[in-house]
């Protein structure tokens, strides 16, 4: 199973999904460009202590998290 987790202000919500289900897979997809489109910054775990923000969806990542756009004022 992998998991998109989405941060904001009131905490997170994780969604599982599993990357072999053809529905699953898709709906994860279009979750991940619509949390981008909508300004929240992508980043995939790339070792102990380590991330690596992307762009595009990677059907392999096991743990992609999404941080809300910084807002000043």
């Amino acid at each position: 199973m992998a998991i998109q987790i989405v941060m904001d202000r009131t905490g997170d919500s994780r969604h599982l999904f599993n990357p072999d289900d053809e529905r699953e897979l898709a709906n994860a997809e279009q979750r991940f460009y619509e949390l981008t489109n909508a300004g929240f910054t992508a980043a995939v775990r790339t070792g102990p202590g380590q991330i690596s923000q992307i762009r595009s969806f990677d059907p392999n990542a096991e743990e992609t998290v999404f941080f809300p756009r910084l807002v000043g004022g």
